[in-house]
């Protein structure tokens, strides 16, 4: 490994004696204070490790977000309400956790490849059984279990991804990883407008069963982490071990992920109801727009994925929580269409833009031993933690108007992100196992 410039020395130098950094680094392997940003991690494959986790990430999107557009016609066909069917998507989300933990511990024993496998052929199943179902009760039980391999997928993909990843790349791939969740709602309205209006809800969640093939190439051209290989546990006491010395640093980045689940979904989830109410937009408008923000979503996250590389996690995601902030106005209170499509365009550009860091971010925060299951458990605790919002967003546009929550909320979230984003830690191209990989 090359000597350190004085730049990067001082960087590392900060890193190590910040208080923030105080998190335990016990258990499996060590968090390595080793930098090298030339490193090759992905030299076994890591290209057909990054594509399987992105499509893996992306067809799990693609997945939920079919019953987001298909909600009223479940609804009407199951003689239900919306909101009786919406409860499906609470149901989906409180049991992301729960698979997170159960896939996380799998692969932290036993591997990433077997546990990505597994669960790409379970939640590909639960979908097309969710086209099957013939009942109310049976589709509520089928979309909780859904949520458990919703909530797998990410932490096992992203930590196979990290793993594979050259250290050099490892932010723009993590922004190309994270906006898979981006592409997914694309892919789900291009199959909303395509299938439905022929074929009606069901057959939308058999094309949702592809994930299954995706295993079989997983199966056939993705090797193990050679990182796992190297600093596996030897048991489940040991394991649980590791977990338990790392609670410091699972508490900071639950938090974190707190923070990045209210950013989005404080400036996400009211943006179609109030572009029904403050600017009277039909289904399809709505449906065209918030589409269109997708797209300056995984440009954002690509953007401050590879700025993230130059300048330091922290430093992009800081970076684009305050050029939301600065947003806001446009956003909330735009004067034109025009203005309030280029508003919704450029925050979702800020707001993935942020996201597009974290697969890096936070593996790399992470122990060896224990990023398959601490990065994708604080993910799912992190997405509960900040469920209310979107309720407490509502009350408070009871009261006010929609334009005034959302703007009030996004700045609040926005700064709220930015203090916990700097007041923790960074391993910014820490090596990964330990040394570089020939």
């Amino acid at each position: 490994m090359g000597q350190r410039r004085p730049r990067e020395a001082a960087e590392a130098q900060e890193d190590e004696t910040s208080p923030a950094t105080s998190v335990s680094q016990h258990g499996g392997a060590a968090l390595n204070g080793s930098r090298d940003r030339t490193a090759d991690h992905g030299a076994g494959g890591h290209r057909a490790a990054i594509l399987a986790s992105f499509l893996g990430w992306t067809l799990d999107a693609f997945d939920f977000f079919l019953v987001v557009f298909a909600l009223t016609a479940i609804a009407q066909e199951f003689h239900t309400s919306d909101a009786a069917i919406a409860l499906s998507i609470t149901l989906t989300l409180a049991f992301r956790p729960v698979g997170a933990l159960l896939f996380g511990l799998l692969a932290d024993r036993y591997g990433r490849r077997l546990p990505l496998m597994i669960d790409l052929v379970f939640y590909s199943v639960v979908e097309v059984l969710s086209g099957l179902a013939p009942g109310y009760r049976s589709f509520l039980a089928l979309r909780a279990l859904f949520g458990i391999g919703m909530g797998g997928e990410w932490g096992v993909g992203a930590s196979l991804a990290m793993e594979k990843a050259p250290t050099r790349l490892r932010g723009v791939l993590s922004g190309l990883l994270q906006e898979g969740y981006a592409a997914g709602y694309l892919l789900a309205a291009l199959c909303y407008f395509l299938v439905f209006p022929r074929f009606g809800w069901r057959p939308m969640f058999f094309v949702g069963g592809l994930p299954a093939l995706l295993a079989l190439y997983v199966r056939a051209n993705v090797r193990e982490s050679e990182v796992w290989e190297r600093t596996r546990h030897g048991s489940w006491a040991e394991l649980a071990r590791a977990i338990a010395a790392n609670w410091r640093l699972f508490c900071y980045l639950t938090l974190l992920m707190a923070t990045l689940n209210a950013v989005s979904h404080g400036t996400q989830d009211m943006y179609p109801t109030f572009l029904q109410r403050d600017w009277g937009f039909a289904p399809s408008g709505r449906a065209a727009l918030t589409a269109l923000s997708m797209v300056g979503a995984i440009v954002g996250g690509i953007v401050f994925g590879l700025g993230s590389d130059r300048v330091g996690r922290r430093a992009a995601m800081i970076a684009a929580f305050f050029g939301g902030l600065a947003l806001v106005p446009v956003w909330a209170f735009a004067p034109s269409l025009v203005l309030l499509v280029c508003g919704a365009v450029a925050m979702q550009f800020m707001v993935q833009g942020a996201w597009g860091v974290i697969p890096a971010h936070i593996s790399e925060l992470s122990p060896d031993g224990v990023r398959g299951f601490l990065p994708g458990f604080a993910y799912q605790c992190g997405v509960l933690l900040a469920s209310l919002l979107v309720y407490l967003e509502a009350l408070f546009a009871a009261r006010t108007s929609y334009a005034t929550s959302m703007a009030m909320t996004a700045a609040a979230v926005f700064v709220l992100a930015a203090v916990v984003t700097g007041l923790g830690p960074e391993r910014r191209g820490v090596v990964f196992g330990g040394k570089r990989f020939e």
